[in-house]
Parts: C-alpha cells; structure tokens; sequence
C-alpha cells in the first residue's frame, strides 16, 4: 500500500518523500508488511509519526527522527526476540531502529509483525 486513506498520513508521507526519500522508502517498506499481514489495519498521525491500529487498538508506529526511521511496537515485551533486535526498557513498549531500507529485512522487521497475532 503506498498511498494512505487518511489525508494527514497521505500528507506525511508526501512531505517525508520530498525532504528524506530514504526515510520515506523504509516507512513505506514497513507500511507494506503491516497491511501485508493485518489488511484491516487503521493508520493516523499521532506524535509525529504513523501509528497503527486494528479495532480500535493501537499496536505500532513508524517514527523518523533525524538519524533513523523507529519502528515502535506498544507490547513488544511480549514479542520474542532471540537475536536481541528489540531496544528499550519500559514496562511495554520496544522499538527497532533503522537507518537504512536493507535493515527492515536484515532486522526481520515481517517476522515482529507477524507475532502480534492480532485479530483482523
């Protein structure tokens, strides 16, 4: 899915494509996996950046920052994480940073989404 259905998303992604196209390439790559796996998915702005959600329970985002896109997942403490890929200490939220399209795959950023196991 590259274009959004929300107006404010569509709009981030056109400013973010403009000023930081390799930014702009790993949001979208990320973008695709999630309705990739969870078709229903819901999308806004909020904090800056994109958050998911799926009935109305948010579950993700994707945030660039100035070094790095943050792929933050809201119960990654519950995620496994075998090569130590999540980053964070808070009680729930973890997130992966990345700096570069190659590492959404070299990060297995498909296989954390798919064990959310939410309900479509």
């Amino acid at each position: 899915m590259d274009n959004s259905t929300d107006s404010r998303v569509q709009g981030f992604l056109d400013d973010l494509r403009e000023v930081e196209p390799d930014k702009y390439a790993i949001i979208q790559a990320c973008r695709k996996l999630v309705f990739n796996v969870y078709p229903g998915v819901g999308e806004r702005i909020m904090y800056g950046g994109v958050m998911f959600s799926l009935n109305g329970d948010d579950f993700g985002g994707l945030f660039a920052s100035k070094k790095h896109v943050s792929f933050e997942f809201g119960r990654g403490i519950e995620l496994n994480d075998p090569n130590g890929i999540l980053e964070g200490v808070g009680k729930f939220r973890r997130h992966i940073k990345l700096k570069t399209l190659d590492e959404v795959q070299q990060k297995t950023i498909a296989a954390f989404v798919q064990q959310l196991d939410l309900k479509n």
